[in-house]
């Protein structure tokens, strides 16, 4: 077993084999390489949009008492702000979410079946 079976690397008579199905695959990293990136940033931006609400929170909770001569501490308004932003983030920013769930079924599909296909090869089918 070498490293081009570990990784999912097809050789050039496998490739030859598949027919037209090679033409999608003949980059080293295949269908998994973009699913894999679609979902670093689905998530990255699901998280900043998800951090952004919690700052915008946290900031509103901060200053809005400043016009009234009430100081908040930062680590109050922080909590404040990460227990108001949570469950509002998930209703707001669904989408996102939902495009992250997708990703991560796609990547998890590929995942499993680039392992069915070795343990077929160590099979020997």
């Amino acid at each position: 077993m070498d490293w081009r079976t570990l990784n999912g690397v097809r050789s050039d008579g496998q490739q030859q084999n598949q027919g037209s199905g090679a033409a999608g695959t003949s980059s080293g990293s295949g269908t998994g390489g973009s699913g894999t990136g679609s979902l670093v940033r689905a998530m990255v931006l699901y998280t900043l949009a998800r951090l952004a609400l919690v700052a915008v929170f946290t900031v509103v909770i901060m200053f809005v008492p400043r016009l009234f001569d009430v100081e908040v501490p930062f680590i109050a308004a922080l909590a404040f702000g990460v227990l108001i932003a949570l469950p509002l983030g998930m209703f707001l920013f669904k989408g996102l979410r939902t495009d992250v769930n997708a990703n991560i079924e796609a990547v998890d599909a590929e995942r499993r079946r680039k392992h069915d296909d070795l343990q077929a090869r160590l099979r020997g089918k």
